[in-house]
């Protein structure tokens, strides 16, 4: 059955025939409730086992420095927890992209989450960038990923300055977070100025292909030019219909879909994915999975096969998240 977002979409999509700006900002707005929904993404669940993968920032943990400045733009700024113990030789990096649709959200939302990354022994960072908006038109997921990208070596630097010499990372988030640090541990590593060692992430939107995008009725029938107009506002690049099913088109999308960067050297990956999403497209975690199976590349893709985007009708699958993650960061990312 469809989702009252996907009617919704569709209704829109008889009336108009084409992508106007309007309709593109309804949209994409419909993931602003990934912000609210997508509170297992963020790791702040509720279940008494959740408790190991949250922790209230003290001052006994370390230090936290906030808003620090990787660019002039007023978003464009982290927040860097530093662990109490500065007596290690390396320390590893957690980099955590907050959630929110890809208009919303803040690293100060995903606190409790770079608190436990710090009690364990990490330096972990939460980093902003600019989201789209009235004010910000031209943000993009495309703009937001350079941003991530730009933000990466002033990361790094900082702990230095304060005395952690970071030797290796990995990248994380959820929904929104999560196709971003895809993008950067799958487009950007080679380029990253500490090696990338894996990336897990939840329910991030990692391809954009319309007839994976149903829960938006981007496989129906006329529905073409929405699909374009959407895709040509997050991907910053001008998309038609018939560019769908080309070569041109892959190339289009390639700097934002993660999907096109997967190789035979693609990080160690952990996922998870509402099998019910009404958010981002389900269909395409499935093709993601199949990427990383034919090229041997070692990931976990876990499945809630009750809910949505939130995830939160499957509360096994997210403790075997939880736990695939700790796993990964132990074997790619030991404290040592």
């Amino acid at each position: 059955m469809r989702s009252k977002n996907a009617d919704k979409v569709a209704r829109k999509v008889e009336r108009k025939r084409k992508g106007t700006g309007k309709f593109v900002g309804l949209c994409i707005l419909v993931f602003v409730a990934a912000a609210a929904l997508g509170v297992a993404s963020r790791m702040l669940i509720s279940p008494s086992w959740a408790r190991e993968y949250s922790v209230a920032w003290s001052d006994e943990l370390g230090t936290r420095l906030t808003d620090l400045p990787y660019g002039d733009g007023e978003a464009q700024k982290f927040d860097l927890y530093l662990p109490a113990d500065s007596s290690r030789r390396n320390y590893g990096l957690v980099v955590y992209l907050h959630p929110g649709g890809f208009t919303s959200g803040d690293k100060s939302g995903d606190e409790q989450t770079l608190a436990w990354l710090c009690s364990k022994g990490y330096v972990a960072a939460g980093i902003n960038y600019t989201l789209f908006s009235e004010e910000h038109p031209e943000a993009n997921v495309r703009t937001q990923s350079d941003e991530i990208k730009a933000a990466m070596p002033c990361v790094v630097q900082a702990a230095e300055q304060a005395g952690f010499h970071v030797n290796k990372m990995a990248v994380a988030g959820g929904s929104a977070g999560g196709c971003l640090a895809l993008i950067y541990a799958y487009r950007d590593a080679g380029t990253s100025p500490v090696p990338v060692t894996m990336v897990f992430e939840a329910v991030g939107p990692s391809s954009f292909y319309p007839e994976d995008w149903s829960n938006y009725g981007f496989d129906q029938p006329g529905a073409e030019e929405a699909a374009a107009g959407l895709f040509s506002t997050m991907c910053g690049t001008k998309i038609t219909p018939d560019m769908f099913g080309t070569a041109a088109y892959d190339e289009a999308v390639k700097p934002v879909s993660a999907l096109l960067w997967v190789s035979d050297q693609t990080v160690p990956t952990v996922m998870a994915y509402g099998k019910y999403d009404t958010m981002q497209p389900f269909a395409a975690s499935v093709r993601l999975d199949a990427a990383l199976t034919e090229h041997g590349v070692r990931h976990e893709y876990l499945v809630a096969e009750h809910s949505g985007h939130g995830l939160q009708n499957d509360d096994e699958v997210m403790r075997q998240y939880m736990q695939k993650v700790e796993e990964y960061l132990v074997e790619y990312l030991p404290v040592e």
